[in-house]
């Protein structure tokens, strides 16, 4: 069955949250315990579906990840300029990987951040150690700025990358 991209429905925040926490979780992205502020923020899918565009991947009527699109001016917008959308908490199940579903999640944003009008690019802020994420944005012709690095808390810094549209 073909992969679809998708809103999520309020019924599914849970279940994308810890989508979303495990991803991180277990690919040693956080070396944080259940108890990190920063699993709440990937749990709480409600309170980003408030403040932007919440997408799943679904495939034979299974969620098997999900993002987060931020329009400009959103509050979830980390490092966007005022031209720019930005996507974050990219996250992929991992029985759902190698299925395409990550690539797909980054292209539905890549399309939304082209029908927003004066929109120029689409920006993004990744982890050192999420290789499998790096490949997908370089495929898709995104380009690393390293002059936008930056560090969210103290010992983490994140790369950025950039695609002009």
């Amino acid at each position: 069955m073909d992969m679809v991209i998708r809103a999520v429905r309020a019924a599914e925040y849970a279940e994308l949250g810890e989508i979303t926490a495990q991803a991180y979780l277990a690919d040693g992205h956080l070396d944080f315990n259940e108890d990190d502020h920063y699993l709440n923020v990937l749990r709480d899918v409600a309170g980003r579906a408030a403040e932007a565009e919440v997408l799943v991947a679904e495939q034979d009527g299974r969620i098997l990840g999900g993002v987060t699109f931020a329009a400009p001016g959103s509050p979830l917008c980390d490092i966007a300029g005022p031209d720019e959308a930005e996507f974050r908490m990219l996250a992929v199940a991992r029985e759902g990987r190698g299925r395409g579903a990550g690539e797909a999640l980054v292209r539905a944003c890549i399309d939304r951040a082209r029908a927003v009008e004066g929109v120029t690019a689409i920006v993004l802020s990744t982890q050192r150690s999420m290789a499998g994420a790096h490949r997908i944005y370089a495929r898709l012709g995104f380009v690393r700025t390293p002059e936008r690095d930056w560090a969210p808390i103290e010992g983490l810094t994140l790369l950025t990358y950039r695609l002009a549209l």
